[in-house]
């Protein structure tokens, strides 16, 4: 390997160490559920779920799973769900 890659690895090593540098400000992802699976996005600082509980809710297991796995990479404003989180 160049000396040149091995320092890119050795840079990405370190940053992946470090999550706070990385704030995420949309994605997309495909979740498959227990019953079907459905496209959430998060951008422009809004959740959105294809699923019929988010149609109704603003809010659903999948985009607050993702809220849960992406903690450390999301705004701030984008993990707390609209309706709170009552089981901790």
């Amino acid at each position: 390997m160049q000396s040149s890659l091995i320092g890119k690895v050795e840079k990405a090593k370190r940053y992946a160490q470090e999550p706070d540098r990385v704030t995420l400000s949309e994605f997309s992802a495909d979740f498959r559920g227990e019953h079907n699976s459905y496209t959430v996005t998060y951008k422009c600082n809004k959740w959105h779920c294809t699923c019929h509980f988010f149609s109704q809710w603003e809010t659903c297991s999948h985009t607050m799973a993702l809220q849960r796995l992406f903690a450390g990479v999301l705004p701030k404003e984008a993990v707390a769900p609209p309706a709170a989180d009552l089981t901790g």
